[in-house]
């Protein structure tokens, strides 16, 4: 398996995602420029130019026209997937940590930190009113009481969101009155990544209790657990295979004050039914602080500290693997 290593980010990568048909991935760092690729050969389109500060979370539309993007410099924006345009700015008190496109596209929803005085806070905004982006004006903001959203994803149908705390709880928001449907403790330390199986009845959590965990959307119940020895920052499901990767790592900083078999940067790969590791694949320099499969799962990718995005296309060996059990 030989990566197409992408180096068009200045600093550490904070989020990747694919479009619905996967011809093209989207990164966002700590560099302040959004970047859009093609996945088959790693050609960079082009950036979304007009953020201050470091970009923490991006998405784009079903229809891959739009992306939004959430930064540290208090502001959502939404731009025009093919010119680069910006279409609309909403401005925050807080800098926005996630952010994400309902099914349909025509709402999205971001939530931001909890900072300078500002407590945590839900925003949903529909798009097509022109008035909620130029003015600042969100059709429902929710306040967060206690610990903020590290990570959040629309439900099935859009009825609710999905959100992960600071403090390892799982929880359903309504979309429309703004109630908390469904809390469990899900993990005993932050939720870094969210994200849904293809069909969206289940997402993975990803968390620095050194876990990543399988839910049911509707009921939020607890199916499945992959236990690793260190911070797990992202975890996505394949749509090919029952495999879950997982990506992570000890923070560089905390390397050489702890054991260097916990410090180690390869992306892990279990299988989501019997909870077991069946591979894993090096390369990044640092920890991996997101990973996505391809939506066909014939492929996957992944964002370091490092800076660097790799394209992993999977050998044919992978595809003859068969579980023993």
């Amino acid at each position: 398996m030989r990566p197409i290593a992408l180096h068009g980010h200045e600093r550490s990568i904070t989020h990747i995602k694919y479009s619905r048909d996967g011809d093209l991935l989207f990164s966002s760092a700590k560099d302040s420029s959004p970047s859009v690729w093609y996945s088959i050969n790693g050609e960079r389109l082009g950036t979304y130019k007009g953020h201050g500060g470091a970009v923490w979370c991006i998405d784009v539309d079903w229809t891959t026209t739009k992306v939004i993007t959430g930064s540290a410099d208090n502001s959502l924006r939404l731009w025009d997937t093919e010119t680069g345009t910006q279409l609309g700015k909403f401005d925050t008190r807080s800098a926005v940590r996630t952010c994400a496109f309902s099914y349909c596209g025509n709402r999205i929803m971001f939530s931001t930190d909890k900072q300078m005085g500002h407590a945590c806070e839900i925003f949903f905004c529909d798009i097509r009113d022109s008035a909620q982006m130029g003015h600042n004006s969100s059709y429902l903001s929710i306040p967060v009481d206690g610990p903020k959203v590290t990570s959040a994803i629309w439900g099935p149908l859009d009825y609710y969101i999905i959100a992960g705390h600071e403090n390892g709880t799982v929880c359903q928001w309504d979309s429309k009155s703004g109630q908390r449907l469904l809390n469990v403790e899900g993990h005993t330390k932050a939720v870094n990544d969210i994200q849904p199986y293809h069909d969206t009845t289940m997402f993975v959590t990803a968390s620095k209790d050194t876990t990543a965990k399988l839910f049911d959307s509707d009921s939020l119940e607890h199916l499945k657990t992959y236990k690793t020895e260190r911070p797990v920052n992202s975890a996505s499901l394949s749509s090919l295979k029952h495999h879950v990767v997982l990506g992570g790592g000890q923070e560089a900083m905390d390397v050489t004050t702890t054991s260097t078999r916990i410090g180690k940067f390869d992306a892990r790969f279990f299988h989501m039914v019997f909870e077991e590791e069946i591979g894993r694949v090096k390369g990044h320099f640092g920890p991996i602080n997101s990973v996505t499969f391809h939506p066909d799962g014939k492929s996957y990718s992944s964002g370091g500290e490092d800076g660097y995005v790799r394209l992993h296309q999977f050998d044919p060996s992978y595809f003859e693997y068969e579980f023993e059990y």
